[in-house]
């Protein structure tokens, strides 16, 4: 007589044992073991640091972890009548800087996008197109910045176009390759259905390649982050970019650490941001 497995059984295809089914752990215990493990890098890393710091003697070299808060606490403050660094304090050369990576990743994607989407529709485009944004895409953002300056200026102008230029080629080839790779029988039903080239792409290609663009959206705001040092080497005080070369050219290594340090954990939290907006506007991502 045929007797039904087990749930568990079937869900996990092994055998239950007598004291029925064993979890790995509460989710509340993974969090709370993930935060301790994450707080004991962090501790170690920072002991290493101390420990290179006070093994080459030579703050010019590697400034301590003390050095480095200091210098978070005067480029925070107003101290012997100077405020914070060149006159702003840290949050506002981070601000101006993340107002600079703002702008220039909107524009770059929203170029992108539209390029991506008749790159990945229209085949003769996209033959014509394509080698110009890889070859763009290939260049280091410092090769070309001295050409948007002859052009536009050393003000604001060039450092936007820098920004612009660096988000877009990632925005276009990945939205282009999944435009051109959407499923053909859902487009072909629904053309069946008699739905219009415009209804096509924003009911069927552009919901199906909306995962592979999200990524290309992520690389775009990576490459726009890690091109604002390059795009504020020219008059970007302030900027937590232009601070950081000012920096280095006085040998301040503690302040060129906690630039490095702001700007990699801004990134970190923008990454985050991202992440869960991809979460929430593509829940269907990995279900399909």
């Amino acid at each position: 007589m045929y007797t039904q497995p087990d749930t568990a059984v079937r869900r996990t295809g092994q055998p239950i044992a007598a004291g029925g089914p064993r979890t790995a752990g509460t989710p509340g215990r993974r969090g709370t073991r993930r935060i301790v493990v994450r707080v004991a890098a962090v501790a170690v890393l920072l002991a290493l640091w101390q420990l290179a710091a006070v093994t080459t003697r030579n703050p010019s070299f590697i400034p301590s972890p003390k050095a480095v808060w200091d210098q978070l606490v005067l480029t925070s403050t107003i101290h012997d009548g100077i405020r914070g660094y060149s006159g702003y304090y840290l949050a506002e050369h981070l601000g101006i800087s993340l107002r600079r990576i703002l702008i220039g990743s909107v524009l770059g994607t929203a170029a992108g996008l539209v390029l991506g989407v008749v790159m990945g529709m229209v085949p003769w485009i996209r033959v014509v197109a394509e080698p110009v944004v890889t070859f763009v895409r290939a260049l280091p953002p410092l090769a070309y910045f001295s050409l948007l300056i002859i052009w536009f200026g050393i003000d604001e102008t060039p450092k936007l176009w820098l920004l612009t230029v660096a988000a877009l080629p990632p925005v276009a080839v990945a939205t282009a390759a999944a435009v051109y790779g959407a499923p053909a029988g859902l487009v072909e039903a629904a053309r069946a259905l008699g739905a219009s080239r415009w209804e096509v792409i924003k009911d069927v290609v552009f919901p199906s390649a909306l995962p592979e663009i999200f990524t290309g959206v992520r690389l775009a705001v990576g490459l726009a982050y890690s091109s604002v040092v390059a795009a504020e080497t020219i008059n970007g005080v302030p900027g937590i970019g232009g601070m950081v070369r000012d920096a280095q050219r006085y040998l301040q290594t503690d302040v060129v650490v906690l630039g490095l340090f702001a700007i990699g954990l801004s990134g970190l939290l923008i990454d985050a941001a991202l992440r869960i907006a991809e979460n929430r506007l593509i829940p269907w991502r990995g279900r399909t």
